[in-house]
């Protein structure tokens, strides 16, 4: 696979898939790549899918920035080396307040937006529920996190499915190939960051996908978050699409309908 190479040093694993419209996916905060691995085959019988490591997690080498800004220059800096024109923006969680971000400070290199399952300022209630995962993380590894993360990502019925501890297996696989050191940051930068100041600046036409049961980034946090509740009337135009029966994880729990409103939303 290709390997881009930041003027900071940092190197960024990638490869791409299909053919189309070009979309960037940045993935979780504990994923790397494969946080997609059930939605990029769909994708990519409509669009040239870029999937990628941040720095820090699979196979990427070097560390995040330790703001959002930051991070968000990486991606700026790796499509640069890349080769990559302008893109359209698929971010989850912390995939998506770096594609926010992105969209708020290189305009130019962004097309379209969609963002999952995020909090533009974290509420003390999400705080904690982080602060449980760092522990784990420092104390027992990803796969303690995996576990964890788990428990409040997925909706209640997704332990019903037939494939439910297949699919857990696979996040403790998929989270053991990131450092808990590259993991604990990206969390540290997510409590520091407000992104409401970035909201306004946003140009590009943008798709909401949220979970109906996403208890980890909820559509309505208490008063000290910013969350989907508040987002939608703070960025004119934006669609919204609330996916039911569908938790955090929306790109795992619900990979066919949520590349369904992607494609109806990238192909208007």
């Amino acid at each position: 696979m290709p390997i881009a190479t930041l003027e900071s040093g940092e190197t960024i694993w990638f490869k791409t898939t299909g053919s189309g419209p070009p979309v960037l996916q940045i993935h979780g905060s504990a994923f790397g790549h494969r946080n997609f691995e059930k939605m990029t085959p769909l994708m990519a019988e409509h669009f040239e899918v870029i999937d990628f490591d941040l720095p820090g997690y699979g196979e990427s080498k070097g560390l995040p920035q330790s703001s959002m800004a930051g991070i968000a220059e990486q991606v700026f800096g790796f499509l640069r080396a890349a080769g990559l024109g302008r893109v359209n923006i698929h971010g989850t969680s912390f995939g998506a307040m770096i594609g926010m971000t992105l969209s708020a400070i290189r305009p130019e290199v962004v097309d379209r937006l969609v963002l999952s399952c995020f909090l533009a300022r974290y509420d003390q209630a999400a705080r904690e529920m982080r602060a449980t995962w760092k522990r784990a993380a420092k104390d027992s590894g990803m796969r303690a996190v995996a576990d964890l993360t788990s428990v409040a990502g997925f909706a209640r019925g997704f332990y019903d499915r037939p494939e439910a501890q297949a699919q857990l297996q696979a996040m403790r696989d998929a989270f053991d190939n990131n450092t808990p050191e590259a993991f604990i940051a990206g969390t540290e930068t997510i409590e520091r960051t407000d992104l409401s100041p970035y909201v306004s600046q946003v140009r590009a036409k943008t798709l909401l996908l949220a979970g109906a049961e996403d208890n980890m980034t909820p559509f309505k946090p208490s008063q000290s978050g910013v969350g989907f509740h508040q987002i939608k009337d703070m960025l004119p135009g934006a669609a919204l699409t609330v996916l039911p029966d569908c938790g955090h994880y929306l790109v795992i729990e619900q990979p066919e309908l949520a590349t369904a409103r992607i494609v109806e939303f990238l192909g208007d």
